[in-house]
């Protein structure tokens, strides 16, 4: 594996990411930021919509979710909320394409993104061999 995902124990454990991954690749791949373009308006629906993509994006790239290296989420209008629907989102993609990495992430709270009907955009990086 070129990316290790670890935990200090003088840092928060948490359980939806790990606070540091190690790359050790040799080939860094940096994903556009992904949309749910014909999913409902919510942000379940939207949130698990945009990771299957970043799934699919990472598939064409010869990666996959163990391959990242940090996430970062752009939720319209954040309060926390609104965390159980973006959880909720997160876990039924990753049952849908059959993932369970947790690499380091970032959640951003902003005013709108590229059209209004967005509610929610996942951008990522990985790293392989």
């Amino acid at each position: 594996m070129a990316v290790t995902l670890i935990n200090s124990d003088e840092l928060p454990q948490l359980d939806v990411y790990h606070h540091v991954a190690v790359a050790s690749g040799s080939k860094t791949i940096y994903l556009a930021g992904q949309v749910a373009w014909d999913a409902a308006p919510d942000l379940a629906t939207q949130t698990e919509q945009a990771y299957v993509n970043v799934h699919t994006a990472l598939k064409a790239a010869g990666a996959s979710f163990k391959d990242l290296a940090r996430v970062r989420m752009y939720v319209v209008d954040w309060t926390p909320d609104k965390m159980p629907a973006l959880l909720e989102g997160i876990e039924n993609a990753m049952k849908q394409v059959g993932e369970t990495a947790k690499p380091p992430a970032t959640l951003i709270g902003v005013a709108a993104l590229d059209v209004p009907e967005h509610l929610v955009e996942i951008e990522a990086t990985a790293v392989i061999d």
